[in-house]
């Protein structure tokens, strides 16, 4: 995406972000999960399926790896470039994602 290169410097860190980052948000409403409200993601990654509103445990099991591999991508990411910079790609990827789906609500939480 040209765009995001250009604007954003860290290249396909910021591709790869948005492309697990809208496959989380795939996931969370496969499973009913409101992904962005505070502390849902720790309970994901505790694998606490209570937080879905519709039993789906394929779904459930990849929103946890997916929301892992971000995190994996994240700290890479800012090891390489810096905190503000990989929050400013987050926020960036965060405001798309609300237009792409906008049931998704609030930031995304610190891990």
């Amino acid at each position: 995406m040209t765009t995001q290169r250009t604007q954003f410097p860290l290249g396909w860190w910021t591709d790869d972000l948005e492309e697990v980052d809208r496959e989380i948000a795939r996931m969370a409403m496969l499973c009913g999960v409101h992904v962005l409200d505070p502390g849902v993601i720790r309970r994901v990654l505790k694998k606490d399926s209570s937080v879905c509103g519709t039993s789906n445990p394929l779904a459930f099991a990849k929103l946890h790896d997916l929301i892992m591999l971000h995190l994996a991508i994240r700290d890479r990411s800012a090891e390489a470039f810096g905190q503000a910079q990989t929050a400013r790609v987050e926020d960036y990827i965060v405001e798309r994602l609300k237009k792409t789906f906008p049931d998704l609500k609030g930031k995304l939480p610190a891990p």
